[in-house]
């Protein structure tokens, strides 16, 4: 996607599947376009992002992106945000 854009994963078919929340991450990232971020939305059963989710994505992307943690939403979520660089 050749624009900033986010990703929804607080709702209910994701508040169990850390697995599904894992790989719809993943594949956010893959599509976000050069030079763009997706917001990923994390819910808040599996707590903060930091916690399951960076250390996979920067595995799986290495030196392409770079995140950072925006903020919980006032529903309970998570705001991580990931730059797609190459």
């Amino acid at each position: 996607m050749d624009k900033n854009w986010s990703i929804s994963l607080e709702h209910e078919e994701y508040r169990m599947e850390i697995g599904l929340v894992i790989k719809e991450s993943i594949e956010a990232v893959e599509h976000t376009g050069k030079g763009y971020y997706v917001n990923i939305v994390t819910p808040a059963s599996f707590g903060h992002p930091d916690d399951y989710l960076t250390g996979v994505l920067s595995e799986g992307f290495g030196s392409t992106i770079e995140m950072k943690f925006i903020d919980q939403c006032g529903c309970g979520g998570y705001v991580l945000r990931v730059w797609k660089n190459n």
